[in-house]
């Protein structure tokens, strides 16, 4: 699997510092990646809905490696729209 396309929607808010759409293989795609400034660092959260109390994930990694690389794939992108590195949260 290959991410072949990462948009960014940039937003200026507290936390929230832009909305991202990825695409797979050229064939499908996940909408609504958040890219949050947290108090350890930037992390991409994934689509979520609310489920009675909490948020639950609609689309998640399975693997380490692959939030590694769908990570890489969506900072690199931002960072070349603000033009500038971001602090990225150490994942567990």
């Amino acid at each position: 699997m290959e991410i072949t396309e990462v948009k960014i929607f940039s937003v200026d808010e507290e936390q929230l510092r832009a909305y991202v759409s990825i695409v797979l293989d050229n064939c499908f795609a996940i909408r609504d990646l958040k890219i949050i400034r947290g108090p350890k660092g930037h992390f991409v959260a994934m689509p979520s809905k609310w489920h009675k109390d909490r948020h639950r994930e609609i689309v998640s990694t399975i693997s380490a490696g692959a939030r590694n690389m769908l990570e890489e794939k969506v900072f690199a992108a931002y960072e070349k729209l603000i033009g500038e590195p971001v602090t990225r949260r150490k994942l567990s």
